[in-house]
């Protein structure tokens, strides 16, 4: 897979299961997603599902996909994946694939991600994906994962977590701007510190920690800790 991403989340199973599984509660947390609800399937078959992401105010992508868990598995376990695909051609994922993996342990649960998809756009869509689009795809699945652990763990609701974060992001941002603005007046009303403040203020902008109790894809381990393979239910399912 292309894409890894792992949480460790101290909640009992059966709620991180419920908040990950139940489209109403997924669309929450995930910054990926705008909307997700189930279609009509049939009993015992794939659960099939739209979803949709707004990226300007007045345009949304779609597609669909198909889903499938196994809720009691052996060890304890339990694992769902899926396949999606969009015909949208603003959409620059065709398709793809993907599972979560939910390990219980002493210490909470190893909630883990990998998935892969294939660029539209021919040799521009390429690019852009490995350049920009295929790294902030894992930024954005790494702070929703974080999100996610503060809903589970502390009861920091995914609205409350995103207002928190655009908050901290502003303090840091007013912390280079006020330094920075000071040293672009006149020379004769800079103050002789306005310059360390300014530098001052970027190193505190970029270096301090996030807040506890703010989302941070840092917190998340991005690459696996060994060989990391797709579950065998990811074969069963048909491309949408």
């Amino acid at each position: 897979m292309g894409l890894y991403v792992e949480a460790r989340v101290r909640a009992d199973l059966d709620i991180l299961w419920e908040r990950t599984q139940d489209p109403a509660e997924h669309q929450r947390w995930d910054l990926r997603f705008t909307e997700i609800a189930y279609l009509p399937s049939a009993e015992g078959e794939p659960r099939r599902f739209r979803y949709a992401v707004r990226v300007l105010p007045f345009l949304a992508v779609a597609g669909t996909g198909v889903s499938a868990g196994e809720r009691h598995r052996a060890g304890g376990d339990r694992v769902s994946a899926l396949r999606f695909a969009s015909p949208d051609p603003l959409s620059l994922l065709a398709e793809g694939s993907g599972y979560w993996r939910y390990v219980p342990g002493e210490d909470g649960v190893r909630f883990l991600t990998g998935y892969d998809y294939r660029p539209r756009w021919g040799r521009f869509g390429r690019v852009a994906d490995r350049l920009l689009f295929r790294p902030l795809m894992g930024w954005a699945t790494a702070w929703s994962f974080d999100r996610l652990r503060l809903w589970c763990e502390d009861g920091i609701t995914p609205e409350r977590a995103r207002t928190r974060w655009l908050l901290e992001l502003a303090a840091r941002a007013l912390l280079v701007a006020v330094p920075v603005a000071v040293t672009r007046l006149p020379l004769g009303a800079v103050s002789l510190a306005a310059v360390p403040l300014a530098v001052l203020g970027l190193a505190a902008a970029l270096l301090v920690p996030p807040s506890p109790r703010t989302p941070a894809a840092r917190r998340c381990l991005r690459t696996p800790p060994g060989r990391s393979r797709a579950p065998r239910l990811l074969a069963t399912l048909e491309q949408p």
